[in-house]
């Protein structure tokens, strides 16, 4: 067992991201993607990954890790570069999330990498309607929930909390698995990961976006 891992034993509590419940029922996805006006403000009020960095306390030996020691694929940078326009990821994200922490530093990578790739995060009280309308299979609102927009800022893709292996490994394990044992199995399916899956489900996910097809990886559907 790796010293990050345990390192993760001492909260064991975290093993799932805490989310907000809803109220009064999850908001309608076509509040949210239907209104690009919307969805524009909300990027531009998100801050860079540079300040949100500079700013993560919590699991901040991880943060550091996922970034500084992290890479990204060439031929994943290649495949957004060859995608027409722009493109932005919206993230919805927490510091304190053990999934947060696997999965955007990764993206923000890309993003620094991909000549047509941005990026910006807010936090789950701010972003709490996107998280209530691109829900986890299991019906959770959940960070990350990352969203895919396009040049017009329309709401064409998404990713929501884990890459599919792992959510589907979770969906099982969950409800059979202590607090503990879960969390460290999942921080070590992350650490063998390197952010590999991440970074594949999004570059997916543009493409579709790209071809008209949109997809949301870690849901049931778009």
């Amino acid at each position: 067992m790796s010293a990050i891992a345990l390192t993760f034993l001492v909260s064991a509590t975290s093993a799932v991201c805490p989310t907000q419940p809803a109220q009064d029922g999850p908001i309608p996805a076509s509040v949210v993607v239907e209104r690009s006006d919307h969805l524009e403000e909300l990027y531009k009020s998100g801050i860079t990954f540079d300040a949100f960095f500079d700013d993560a306390d919590r699991r901040r030996e991880l943060w550091v890790k996922n970034y500084t020691e992290g890479s990204v694929a060439a031929e994943m940078v290649a495949r957004v570069e060859a995608l027409e326009g722009r493109w932005r990821l919206l993230a919805v994200a927490e510091d304190w999330c053990s999934d947060s922490v696997n999965t955007v530093p990764f993206l923000a990578l890309l993003a620094e990498q991909a000549s047509n790739l941005e990026i910006r995060i807010l936090d789950s009280d701010r972003g709490r309607e996107l998280m209530e309308a691109h829900r986890t299979p299991d019906d959770r609102a959940a960070t990350p929930t990352v969203l895919v927009l396009d040049d017009d800022y329309e709401d064409v893709g998404c990713f929501v909390e884990r890459p599919a292996d792992l959510q589907a490994w979770a969906l099982d394990a969950r409800p059979r698995l202590p607090d503990s044992e879960f969390l460290v199995e999942k921080m070590s399916w992350y650490e063998e990961d390197g952010g590999v899956s991440t970074v594949r489900e999004i570059v997916e996910a543009l493409e579709a976006a790209a071809a008209g097809s949109p997809l949301c990886a870690g849901t049931e559907g778009f």
